[in-house]
């Protein structure tokens, strides 16, 4: 069954109060490697999926790669490349790097598929059966150089409203204003440098003002962020305009049914490329792909994206759906951009990280970790600083965390033989732990890693103060309190079996070692039971210290 819950133990309780989510983070361009900014998103997405599975909840994480558009053209055209070719290339490094950083996809496709152009059709038709697709002669920029019409990324300017200089030609990234391209002050091609003319061209347009109402009701039920639906109300405010879905050719994308030379522009169809993906998914599973976006069907669809995107996400996207007779997303999450050590990421200050250049460094884990200390529910950048990086895991991973069982596992098998005892020490205190896992998954749930983590690192804390007041190396030395000593490592253990229990979401390798040496994680509905009485294998070291020459190796 599709909404089985493959990742956890099927024959648990079932959760009375389970949760249907259709989970997407945003898709990455098909032009150029994974950067750290995108491994956020996706280990936000994948800890916030990890969480909720672990509780009981059915999720279903899906995603693709953006794979059409004029510079994948042209990126295409300097390789010698076709862009199919291109854009299968760089797609098997997005597969491997996400691999490699652990993000646990149910599917990842791509938006040049048959999947999406069906998708992409059948919306498209939709809409123009409501009475939604206008279109018309306008004006578009032309190079006079490069003999093309330009997109509206190909050109750069000042900005009409605040005068920002190097503009895009379609939104401000200072003010967030958008506009059209020829409203920049001295606009310029992005191709040549020549200043665009303008030349006639039919173009097709979804007429986004006509479902004001549908929107302002969406955005009144949906979730969304408080300073997002802030910046929603601004676009309101100002207007909503026909949104230009054509492009002409040159064009890698798919032609517009019916109109020869004349393409979807990009962001009409990559978010229809989470359907795509999710469709794939479906049929390789013998499941009808739209019943999830139905009206009446209670699965949850829900967005993680960059806060730079929220225009596509927040209004184009749920007209879309809903104009073509389908349900609009039930959350659209919005974060912040990575910088690293306060500068945002440049090639030529050597803070532009690749995901692959991290990996070539340093084990995907402590990454994951550092993101999840950080990482809240707002839309506030995160700052990879890389001193604070290094420190963080060695403070609490290896100093905290790792630390409490390579105390303690030693005595286990010199005083029990590898056997855990049959009763606790400080039977109050694991079930005080058993007890945090409500809050922490609550944290976790809310998309609050940073809190969750806040939470367990206090807990390792308390389970290293409790080591320390007890000192099992003390009373292994006292021949009338030896016996002391296999109960409290055992207690021990159980505290640190529930640790990795909560930090499972975002130390997904570690901790199934963890599982494999303790009998197995504890169920999350189950976690009050303690592991006593069972052998255990010989502990192995689970996580080493980050060394600076590591880091260096990352600027």
């Amino acid at each position: 069954m599709l909404w089985q819950n493959v990742r956890f133990d099927c024959a648990r309780p079932v959760n009375l109060a389970m949760r249907r989510i259709l989970l997407t983070s945003a898709l990455p361009y098909a032009n150029g490697p994974l950067h750290l900014g995108h491994i956020s998103e996706a280990v936000l997405t994948d800890i916030y999926a990890r969480a909720l599975r672990q509780q009981g909840h059915s999720v279903r994480y899906v995603c693709a790669h953006d794979a059409h558009g004029t510079p994948i053209m042209l990126k295409a055209q300097d390789a010698g490349v076709s862009p199919e070719e291109l854009v299968a290339e760089v797609g098997r490094e997005h597969r491997r790097d996400y691999a490699d950083f652990r993000i646990g996809f149910d599917n990842f496709h791509s938006t040049h598929s048959a999947e999406n152009e069906q998708a992409l059709g059948r919306i498209f038709q939709a809409l123009d059966a409501a009475g939604l697709i206008d279109s018309r002669e306008i004006e578009q920029a032309w190079d006079p150089v490069k003999g093309m019409f330009l997109p509206d990324r190909f050109i750069r300017g000042t900005c009409p409203r605040c005068g920002a200089a190097d503009q895009y030609g379609d939104a401000c990234e200072v003010c967030g204003a958008t506009y059209e391209p020829l409203d920049l002050i001295d606009a310029r091609s992005a191709l040549s440098g020549a200043a665009p003319e303008q030349k006639p061209s039919t173009h097709y347009f979804f007429q986004l003002g006509k479902l004001e109402g549908f929107l302002r009701d969406w955005l009144a039920s949906a979730e969304l962020q408080p300073a997002v639906r802030a910046k929603l109300g601004e676009w309101f405010e100002a207007g909503l305009k026909d949104w230009d879905i054509s492009r002409d050719a040159p064009y890698f994308g798919f032609e517009i049914p019916g109109a020869p030379g004349k393409f979807f522009y990009v962001w009409v169809d990559a978010p229809v490329g989470y359907i795509a993906s999710w469709m794939d998914l479906c049929q390789r599973e013998g499941v009808d792909p739209w019943q999830a976006w139905q009206a009446d069907d209670d699965t949850e669809i829900v967005h993680i994206i960059g806060k730079d995107i929220t225009y596509f996400h927040a209004l184009f996207w749920p007209a879309m759906l809903h104009g073509a007779g389908l349900k609009p997303p039930s959350a659209v999450l919005a974060h912040g951009f990575v910088t690293v050590n306060g500068e945002k990421m440049s090639k030529s200050r050597g803070t532009f990280i690749t995901a692959r250049k991290y990996l070539d460094a340093l084990p995907a884990e402590y990454l994951r970790y550092y993101f999840a200390a950080k990482l809240g529910a707002g839309v506030d950048d995160i700052d990879l600083n890389l001193e604070d990086f290094r420190q963080r895991v060695n403070s609490d991973l290896v100093g905290k965390y790792v630390n409490i069982a390579a105390r303690c596992a030693g005595f286990v098998k010199k005083l029990g033989g590898g056997r855990l005892a049959d009763t606790l020490d400080a039977p109050e205190l694991v079930a005080e732990f058993a007890a945090a896992g409500e809050a922490i998954g609550a944290a976790y749930a809310a998309r609050e890693s940073g809190a969750a983590v806040r939470q367990i690192m206090a807990l390792a804390d308390r389970a290293n103060a409790y080591v320390a007041e007890r000192a099992p190396w003390a009373l292994a030395k006292d021949p009338q309190r030896t016996a002391e000593v296999l109960p409290v490592c055992t207690t021990a253990l159980n505290l640190f079996r529930l640790l990795s229990l909560y930090l499972a979401p975002a130390l997904p390798d570690t901790t199934a070692k963890v599982g494999e040496w303790l009998h197995g994680l504890p169920d999350w509905s189950q976690r009050e039971a303690p592991l006593l009485g069972v052998e255990i294998a010989p502990y192995q070291n689970l996580l080493a210290r980050v060394d600076e020459a590591a880091v260096a190796a990352l600027s």
